[in-house]
C-alpha cells in the first residue's frame, strides 16, 4: 500500500483538479460555456475555476458536480491520489459517493470502536475489498468483449440474430 502520494502543492493540485473537471465536462458533451450558465457563473469565472486557479472550493465543486451529474468525491479523492482519471472512472457509477454513504453507516454503527481498530486490520478490509471489486470490473469487461466478438461473428444486430439495421 503507497501512502507517500503526489507532491501536494498547490500547483500540482491546481493541475489535477483541472485535468479531471475538463475530462469530466468532455465526457459529458459539454462546452465551459455550457456548466458556466448551468452553474450559474460568468463564463470567465468558471474558466478559472476549471483551470484550478485558486484555492479549493469544495463547495464549488459539489455543485460542478452536480450540474455535470458527477461524483464530488471522486473529484476530491482525484485530486488527493494525483489521478485526475479517478473522477472521470467514477464519474457514471459514484464510486466516492457510495463509499462516503458506507463510511457514515460505518461511523454511526461503530461510533466510538473505530479508534480501537488496527490499521493492519484495516489494510486488509480494505485490500480484500478492492482486490473483489477489479476482479468483478475485469469479469465485466471480459464478458462484454465475448459478447462483441460474438456480434462481430453471428451478425449485425444488436441481440445476435442478424436482423439489425
Amino acid at each position: 500500500m503507497q501512502m507517500g502520494g503526489p507532491p501536494h502543492d498547490d500547483a500540482a493540485r491546481g493541475a489535477c483538479l483541472s485535468q479531471a473537471l475538463k475530462a469530466i465536462r468532455r465526457r459529458r458533451g459539454l462546452r465551459a460555456a455550457d456548466v458556466a450558465a448551468r452553474l450559474g457563473m460568468p463564463l470567465r469565472s468558471y474558466e478559472h475555476f476549471e483551470a484550478g486557479r485558486g484555492r479549493l472550493n469544495v463547495d464549488r465543486i459539489h455543485r460542478f458536480a452536480e450540474v455535470v451529474d458527477a461524483d464530488p468525491y471522486a473529484i476530491l479523492a482525484a485530486v488527493e491520489i494525483g489521478s485526475p482519471r479517478f473522477a472521470v472512472r467514477c464519474a457514471d457509477d459514484k464510486l466516492m459517493a457510495i463509499l462516503m454513504m458506507a463510511i457514515q453507516d460505518f461511523d454511526a454503527s461503530a461510533g466510538d470502536d473505530i479508534a480501537g481498530l488496527d490499521p493492519r486490520t484495516l489494510i486488509s478490509a480494505f485490500a480484500g475489498v478492492f482486490d473483489q471489486l477489479a476482479a468483478e470490473g475485469e469479469a465485466r469487461r471480459a464478458a462484454l468483449g465475448h459478447w462483441r466478438a460474438s456480434q462481430s461473428i453471428g451478425g449485425s444486430g444488436t441481440d445476435g440474430s442478424g436482423s439489425g439495421c
